[in-house]
């Protein structure tokens, strides 16, 4: 099960606890997405033990009150954008990273700030050499 996607509501409880950057029981999550999300507290619950069981969360049991779980990150943001940008890549270009890179770029109008930014980007991934490629003909994304 540690392969699975993340789904959209799970990231947006991955995303309260991204922000908090620490442990948060079910009924802090809930509190914080109110308002925000329309999802039920046990909806909440559901989904965070779905992200322990990816791996994604871990919990450690309250001290005071055993049926209490913190959860708390155990893959970062990057971690799992670069899983799902990898996923996106693999489903939709057949695993090329040069392809998928040039139908995006193809698909936004970019400032001359976010070109500079790319160019940075594809200087630092020429300078890891064949360190940055991942299948032949495409590069990590």
């Amino acid at each position: 099960m540690a392969k699975e996607e993340i789904t959209p509501s799970e990231w947006q409880i991955m995303e309260v606890l991204w922000e908090c950057g620490e442990p948060l029981t079910s009924s802090e999550v809930y509190k914080r997405m109110q308002g925000n999300v329309d999802m039920s507290m046990r909806m909440v619950r559901v989904l965070m033990n779905r992200l322990n069981q990816k791996n994604v969360l871990g919990y450690i049991v309250d001290e005071r009150d055993s049926r209490v779980y913190h959860y708390y990150v155990q893959k970062s943001r990057e971690e799992c954008v670069k899983e799902k940008s990898r996923k996106f890549v693999d489903s939709y270009f057949s695993g090329n990273g040069t392809n998928a890179v040039a139908a995006m770029l193809q698909s936004f109008a970019l400032t001359d700030e976010q070109i500079k930014e790319l160019e940075e980007i594809l200087e630092k991934s020429r300078s890891r050499g064949t360190e940055s490629t991942d299948i032949e003909g495409g590069f990590h994304v």
